[in-house]
């Protein structure tokens, strides 16, 4: 495995990833390790907090304030939310700390800094896993058979890593920094959870409304995972399309400006 390090072309850079994709399973299968060991549920954390937190909604959204949630019953209409949510916010939060957590190994020795996010990322994939088999049973409860539709919720489970990682290149390289990112993340991540349809369909915006709604990106994975496990309604391509176009966005201005900030790490730290 080669340490020099690359010039500036982005080919180079990206190549030079490639090359170090042994050093990004290594990380990944480490950081699943560190955030289970000496845990008390370990990887059942995956399953209680969305869970719990879908019951919650529940209880006060929809018993209480009478949430309208498109004639699903309402436990499942949140849970298939929480799914895809559970995993944007988990690598999200992971991959824009990832940076400052591995800063000895930064300082130490060269290898493309764009593997610790990325490995971060991954390594949520796990807990989402777990939630969507969880999911199966749940759905059983309600008498609700997944249709063909399906197979299609993997793949936006995989358009949210994207946004994960394309925003977790913005946070991370900001948070080398300014370390008071970090104290901020909590405050953003809360902020999107209510901008984004997880307790609350779409439907409830005004249509003049949705076309910016439909730019945050978790609009469009939201509602297309819950039509995809579900079968029910309408497919909302509109807002999938609007969330593939803004995740891109997202994604392209991240690998620019981490690009541009990669060779100051070491010095930042």
């Amino acid at each position: 495995m080669r340490v020099n390090k690359p010039g500036s072309s982005w080919d180079l850079r990206w190549r030079q990833l490639w090359e170090y994709r042994e050093l990004v399973y290594f990380l990944t299968w480490r950081d699943i390790k560190v955030r289970y060991k000496q845990t008390i549920l370990g990887a059942a954390w995956a399953i209680v907090q969305p869970v719990f937190t879908a019951l919650i909604l529940s209880l006060f959204l929809g018993k209480l304030a009478k949430v309208p949630s498109d004639g699903m019953p309402y436990p499942v209409f949140a849970y298939t939310a929480m799914v895809p949510w559970q995993l944007f916010s988990q690598a999200l939060t992971e991959a824009s700390n990832s940076l400052v957590a591995n800063e000895r190994l930064i300082t130490k020795v060269y290898f493309p800094r764009m593997a610790i996010p990325l490995s971060a990322v991954l390594a949520a994939l796990v807990e989402f896993a777990i939630a969507f088999l969880v999911l199966v049973p749940f759905l059983a409860y309600y008498r609700i058979v997944p249709k063909a539709t399906a197979i299609t919720a993997l793949f936006i489970g995989l358009l949210a890593v994207v946004v994960a990682f394309g925003v977790g290149l913005w946070l991370s390289a900001l948070n080398v920094q300014y370390r008071d990112v970090r104290y901020t993340l909590s405050f953003i991540i809360q902020l999107w959870f209510l901008a984004s349809p997880v307790a609350y369909p779409a439907s409830v915006v005004p249509h003049r409304w949705r076309v910016w709604y439909g730019l945050n990106p978790m609009v469009g994975i939201i509602e297309g995972f819950r039509w995809a496990m579900l079968g029910i309604g309408h497919p909302p391509w509109r807002l999938v399309l609007a969330s593939v176009a803004s995740t891109a966005v997202i994604l392209i201005g991240g690998l620019f400006y981490f690009q541009r900030m990669e060779d100051s790490f070491a010095d930042l730290m």
